[in-house]
Parts: structure tokens; sequence; C-alpha cells
């Protein structure tokens, strides 16, 4: 019996990452990643590792064109399958796999990370499942072009109604030192982020920035995103080697 399991969330999203030459490049390629993989040309994966409580979710690719995160979700989750850990580990490596394929920052037109709120669309969708699953936490990760906003290696969060969010981010600084940009109340800098529409949901949530060009691996991106990545599981007593 696999220490896994996968299943597909949204059959609309389906794409074949292979195409996208810059990210199988990048990618060191393991048995469970080509897994994921094939799973994507069916749609959203998401991917079940370990079982009991506590139970997060990270998430990648929820814009297309950002790769360090999605290599880094994929070596991330062969070292927990390669390990027993303490909790349920829930992880979409790439939201939205047409988008990935194509190198692209929007899904049938639209930013995906501004949608959250609106009933059917993938990071609805995204919302609809942390709730079923009753999530301790969800994080999602990131890449920002150099000179863009933020530009920096950075960690989002807000302190109403979920003041976690700040505390997972101070963690999250303390391993890393990625940049804190925290706001008062969820959703004060726009509407529709993931990580915002989880803490109105009062999922503690937060988003996780490397620094690498759109469609692009910058060197070291994919490594620090799998650092941060490390570092928001071992909030929660979950940790990989």
């Amino acid at each position: 019996m696999e220490p896994f399991q996968i299943e597909i969330i949204s059959a609309e999203t389906a794409g074949d990452l292979q195409e996208n030459q810059v990210f199988m490049k990048n990618l060191s390629g393991s048995s469970l990643a080509f897994k994921l993989l094939d799973s994507a040309r069916k749609g959203t994966p998401l991917i079940r590792i370990g079982k009991g409580s506590p139970k997060i979710m990270l998430t990648a690719g929820v814009h297309g064109n950002e790769l360090s995160p999605q290599i880094a979700a994929l070596a991330v989750a062969q070292k927990l399958v390669d390990q027993n850990i303490e909790g349920t580990v829930y992880l979409i490596p790439f939201a939205i796999p047409f988008a990935t394929m194509k190198s692209s920052r929007r899904f049938k037109g639209f930013d995906m990370n501004r949608t959250a709120f609106k009933e059917g669309t993938l990071s609805n969708e995204i919302i609809k499942v942390a709730k079923d699953l009753n999530l301790d936490s969800l994080a999602d990760f990131h890449a920002t072009k150099p000179y863009s906003n933020p530009g920096v290696e950075s960690i989002f969060c807000s302190k109403k109604p979920c003041q976690e969010s700040f505390t997972i981010a101070e963690h999250i600084n303390k391993a890393t030192k990625s940049k804190i940009i925290c706001h008062k109340n969820a959703g004060t800098l726009y509407n529709g982020a993931l990580e915002d529409e989880c803490n109105k949901s009062n999922i503690p949530a937060v988003t996780c920035e490397v620094v690498s060009h759109n469609g692009k691996v910058d060197p070291g991106s994919q490594e620090r995103s799998y650092l941060q990545m490390v570092a928001y599981m071992s909030y929660f007593g979950i940790e990989i080697h």
C-alpha cells in the first residue's frame, strides 16, 4: 500500500507539464514526481501524506509561471513519503497544471490569486477543500520577479481575524530570514488571495514568496522555497531531514 494518496480536485485545469521545457530542465525527477506529473494531465492533483493531527496544506502554482515553488513542492513531497511523519500534510504542487504548462500567470483570463472568493474558480475550490478537510492551516507558495511587488523574499500574513497567521510568519522568518509583510486585517491589500480568504474563514494562512523571474527558475530560488516549506511545516512539529 502506498504511503500517500493522490486525488484530482478539479478536472478543468488539466495540463501536460512536460511541455514546459524550463520546468522539466530544473526538475530532479523521482517516481513520485512523475506520478504527480501524470496526475496533472487529469487536473489539479492533491496528495495526502501521513495521518492524524495536525492537518496542514501547502499549495504552489496558483500562478503557473512561478516555477520555483512548484519544483520545491515535489521535492518536499518526496521527502515526506520517505519518512514517518506525525500529522497529515496535504500538498498541491501545481494548482493549475494548464497554466504551468503554458507558463502563464492567468487561467481563463483571470488571476486565480484574486478570485478565491468567487464560486467556480480553482482558488475557491481549494478553499472549499480546506474547509472540508478541517485544516489547521494552509500556506501558499509563490515566486516574485526582481523589482516587482513585493520583489523580495517575503512572508505575507495578517493579524485579524487569525492572529496565528502572524505567529506562523514569525516562525518562518526566524528560520529563513524572509521578510514579514503583515497587514492588520486579512484582505487589506486586495480581495481574493487564497491566503486572505483562508484567514477570513479562520484557517490560519500565510503566503511565502521567493525571488525568481517569471517562467524561469533563478539560481537558488527553488532551494529557498524548499526552506520556506520546511520552516512552515516545522511550526506544526512536522520535521523532514
